[in-house]
């Protein structure tokens, strides 16, 4: 199960309330106020954990609080201060905050920590209203409130590269073949069924680009048939979009059709990821038919691209050069 999306209900924890004391001790019958202060209350805070792929943990406990301030004490004894609440979420988390509708925060990457609910502050007790007209205040300040709400987490994947396509036009092989993620492969529709990241290594060098791999997208994608349209937000933070159209005809489908229902889907969600830098790669070229539709692809899509073959490795070299170039390019 792979979960981008979560709803949680979250509370800060109460200030402890100041204490009403008096000092007692014998030969001191009148030793005057002594109530503590309470302690703050938890805050309720966001950690970014790369070792984190998804919000499943969420899905199971979607309430957390943090701990309560301790009220304040005799003898002027402050009140413990509540315990945070720590919350661990992945890399490219959007926190929204679900009553104003207002993104409350994202945090990008491991180790950022972000305060997202401030717990009360502690009460105070009646030692700090003693004066030289009130020798014997009766007056406490109880903790306040901490801050509350309902939030949505929204994972959005990080990666250099978006890998799109339709069903069955390679991409899980292809993914497989030049990184380290292992998909899932098979001759049928949607045997990518959420989105996989993978590092891409290029030989001889310590650089390194990550592609993440979406689930196909299909015509009408935009009205909820097959997957929709929810997993190309991991795409909304790729630098690079890289466009995988199956020149084979696989399923008597057009690669013009493929590629224009791409981009008529892509535009539908959001009309600036089609702003981004593009690689279209025709694959499958080995197989039957490929060819000759190749070749009426290019005369109506005018646009550069690159010819592969996860089975037989053709171009496949000449990809990972243009991505390298692209990516670095981009990145600077």
């Amino acid at each position: 199960m792979f979960v981008d999306e979560a709803r949680v209900l979250l509370s800060a924890g109460k200030g402890g309330d100041g204490c009403l004391s008096f000092h007692r001790e014998k030969f001191m019958p009148k030793g005057g106020p002594d109530g503590g202060d309470g302690g703050k209350g938890g805050d309720v805070i966001l950690l970014c954990d790369s070792n984190l792929g998804d919000l499943i943990q969420y899905r199971f406990t979607p309430q957390a609080r943090a701990e309560n301030g301790q009220p304040g004490m005799g003898a002027q004894k402050h009140g413990a201060n509540g315990s945070d609440c720590i919350l661990k979420v992945p890399e490219g988390i959007v926190v929204q905050n679900i009553e104003t509708g207002n993104m409350a925060c994202e945090l990008l990457r491991s180790g950022e920590r972000v305060i997202l609910l401030m717990g009360g502050s502690g009460g105070k007790g009646n030692m700090n209203f003693k004066s030289s007209t009130n020798q014997a205040p009766r007056r406490t300040i109880p903790g306040s409130i901490g801050e509350s709400g309902e939030f949505l987490f929204i994972l959005k994947t990080i990666a250099d590269v978006g890998l799109v396509g339709l069903p069955n036009s390679g991409k899980s092989s292809l993914i497989s073949l030049i990184t380290n993620a292992k998909q899932k492969i098979g001759a049928y529709p949607f045997t990518t069924i959420w989105p996989k990241v993978g590092m891409l290594q290029f030989g001889g060098s310590s650089e390194s680009i990550s592609i993440a791999d979406i689930p196909g997208i299909g015509k009408d994608a935009h009205r909820d048939k097959g997957l929709g349209l929810r997993f190309l937000r991991h795409i909304e933070r790729c630098n690079v979009l890289l466009f995988l159209i199956d020149m084979a005809g696989t399923d008597d489908r057009s690669p013009v059709d493929d590629y224009q229902t791409l981009i008529s889907e892509i535009r539908h969600y959001d009309r600036s990821l089609l702003d981004k830098n593009r690689i279209l790669v025709a694959n499958k070229i080995d197989m039957d038919q490929a060819r000759a539709n190749l070749e009426e692809f290019k005369k109506i899509i005018d646009q550069d691209l690159i010819e592969t073959s996860c089975e037989t490795g053709q171009g496949i070299d000449q990809l990972i050069d243009i991505l390298r170039k692209t990516v670095i390019k981009n990145n600077n």
